[in-house]
């Protein structure tokens, strides 16, 4: 159990499922009792730095078991101060760590063992600590702190108002590098808290919303404080905390391990808007939950809280959400398995959230609205995806926030992947790796980069997955196709499939490609494995094809594909067609690839004579040659780029 206050707290923590009986003397909680005193200027400094490190700055030389925050929150206000418990584990011996704290924070004290300990604020918004002796078991300190956070990245601490009355509203939105702007904590990507105490004091006529179970609201004269305790592993940048004055209400919804609590905070003029919704949001959860694997957090709750942000953010068990749009509302539920259950182990991999959530919010409103929800969201995010000719799923640079949310790329991109895999593998296989990947004892509740996704498809399916990954996740761009097609009087039909990439870091994907084949009351698919452009396929039909369909049903990402007739394509390729040719009465010209009409057609002979001359309406023309001499004539036509000459016979 967790105490917030007395001289002498036990805490029983787990950390990589060993168990550990930590004994701490936690001193004085001064924070709850800590005063609002700034100045006018700290309260209008707030500056939004877009750039972004790319990463932490602190070394990994410990292991977070367990925070306790306590918070001083008036919503009125642009400023926080507090307190936070670290509880940690040396990963060797140590006689000093670091934590993550903005440089605008300021560091009231330090506390190690009911004592002063020395800091410094240190470049790179690090907070070095010191301890008179080398610590090698498990410890704790306290850190107190004020300040009026500088936002990075997409907020991290933002004070704002709404409603017609302008009502005052504090929220905050931590991912990917905004937990430090407001707390002390350690911020990697490697090292998540196995549970959290929350205590957020506000003043009356606020709720507070927090992760975790709502354990007690404690009286403060004029304040009131808000305990959340949240008992599951979390990392840094999805602890939050949001004050306005919410309405709330709660639901249930039955899931495999029983009736789930679902709270719901929202502004007061918005509690209709929100309850248009409810109903979809239970679905969905009901939906997610059996498809995949129970609700992380079964033991707690699921909800949300409303936020002054256009987007939503998934903080753990209780979302953030700017508005009740099932589509938002489907997102960020979503994470809670994906980004919150198994969060990605670097921004690189961003897609193992972002992805992820774009994919299942898809399944979810299919399942809500119908099959013709998914065809327009397919067609819809292809469109995205091609829209441009480069970028990869992989993030190539993690200092631009803009990069690690782009929306074509992590959010589309990524949803794809998880398509096309699924069409390789079919159902059955694509969700039982998804299964595996989520119930991995070594990435549940921890951390996951794309290998691991990798090997437990490759694991469930024994199909290699090594190619895929390399073109479509690290590599850049699409495929283009070219399918020309010729059947004979036999039904004997011959294909020939040419590819060509949007960019040059991938020469060929190597994918299977269903084709749809229809003729008279007859149709069928057949799914063709292309390993090389201009690969030749052939098959024999039991029918007459009047029409071809490459990728009828959207499995995977391409552009500007073209289904031709074979002998249309290679007339096609000829600058001038003169036909029939010989003749004796008249030829007839087709001049292809002009971006404009021919500026001039001439006729000569073979003594080089010009006898013929005219400016033609269109590519397609005809030229009389009955009151010509039977022999070889030449024919020139001009364009303003090029010459081209064709010879012509007279019989």
């Amino acid at each position: 159990m967790n105490a917030h206050t007395g001289k002498c707290c036990t805490f029983i923590v787990m950390k990589k499922r060993i168990l550990v009986l930590l004994l701490f003397f936690v001193g004085v909680l001064q924070a709850q009792q800590v005063a609002f005193s700034i100045s006018e200027q700290e309260k209008n400094h707030f500056i939004a730095r877009q750039q972004a490190p790319a990463s932490c700055a602190i070394s990994n030389t410990y292991d977070v078991t367990y925070y306790r925050f306590c918070w001083n929150t008036n919503p009125s206000i642009n400023y926080i101060s507090g307190s936070v418990t670290m509880f940690f584990i040396p990963q060797t011996p140590i006689d000093s760590l670091q934590m993550d704290a903005s440089i605008s924070l300021s560091i009231d004290s330090v506390w190690y063992h009911h004592t002063r300990t020395p800091f410094s604020q240190q470049t790179g918004d690090v907070l070095q600590i010191k301890f008179a002796s080398t610590l090698s078991a498990p410890d704790s300190l306290t850190v107190f702190y004020h300040g009026v956070p500088q936002a990075t990245g997409m907020g991290s601490f933002k004070q704002s108002t709404h409603g017609s009355n302008n009502s005052p509203v504090i929220w905050t939105l931590s991912e990917p590098y905004g937990a430090r702007d407001w707390f002390p904590c350690k911020m990697t990507l490697n090292d998540k808290a196995d549970s959290i105490d929350t205590y957020i004091t506000v003043p009356l006529g606020n709720k507070a919303a927090g992760n975790g179970v709502l354990k007690q609201i404690i009286p403060q004269g004029t304040n009131q404080t808000y305990h959340w305790k949240h008992k599951h592993p979390i990392a840094a940048y999805l602890i939050a905390q949001a004050v306005t004055n919410y309405a709330s209400y709660e639901d249930t919804v039955p899931l495999q391990l029983g009736k789930l609590p679902v709270l719901y905070y929202v502004y007061p003029e918005d509690s209709l808007a929100s309850r248009q919704t409810d109903g979809a949001l239970l679905k969905a959860i009901h939906y997610y939950d059996s498809l995949f694997v129970p609700y992380s957090f079964s033991d707690e709750k699921y909800g949300h809280a409303q936020f002054g942000w256009g987007g939503g953010m998934e903080h753990q068990t209780m979302s953030f959400v700017g508005s009740f749009d099932i589509l938002l509302l489907a997102h960020e539920l979503a994470h809670q398995w994906f980004g919150d259950r198994i969060t990605c182990g670097t921004w690189r991999d961003i897609w193992l959230n972002e992805g992820f959530a774009v994919y299942c919010s898809a399944l979810s409103l299919t399942m809500l609205q119908g099959k013709g929800y998914f065809d327009t969201w397919k067609t819809a995010t292809i469109n995205s995806i091609v829209s441009a000719p480069d970028g990869s799923v992989y993030v190539d640079d993690t200092t631009n926030v803009a990069r690690i949310f782009d929306g074509r790329l992590t959010y589309n991109k990524g949803a794809y992947l998880l398509h096309m895999l699924r069409c390789m593998l079919g159902d059955s296989l694509f969700f039982s790796g998804i299964r595996s990947y989520l119930n991995d004892l070594g990435l549940a509740y921890s951390f996951a980069q794309t290998s691991k996704l990798q090997q437990h498809l490759e694991s469930v399916s024994g199909i290699s997955l090594n190619t895929f990954f390399t073109q479509w996740f690290y590599g850049q761009g699409y495929p283009s196709y070219l399918l020309l097609y010729n059947q004979d009087a036999n039904n004997h039909m011959k294909i020939t499939l040419n590819q060509s990439t949007s960019h040059p870091s991938v020469s060929f994907f190597s994918m299977p490609v269903p084709v749809r084949f229809k003729g008279q009351n007859k149709d069928t698919t057949i799914v063709l494995n292309h390993t090389q452009s201009g690969q030749v396929f052939n098959f024999n039909f039991s029918f007459q094809v009047d029409s071809i369909f490459l990728d009828p049903q959207l499995s995977l990402i391409s552009a500007k594909n073209k289904v031709m007739n074979e002998y249309a394509y290679l007339r096609s390729l000829q600058k001038v067609i003169a036909y029939p040719n010989p003749s004796s009465t008249q030829i007839n010209v087709e001049v292809n690839n002009f971006s404009t009409f021919p500026q001039s057609v001439e006729l000569y002979n073979v003594l080089g004579q010009k006898i013929l001359s005219f400016t033609p309406a269109e590519n397609h023309f005809s030229i009389p040659v009955q009151e010509y001499a039977a022999g070889t004539y030449y024919l020139k036509i001009i364009s303003e780029t090029h010459v081209y000459t064709q010879k012509i016979i007279k019989e």
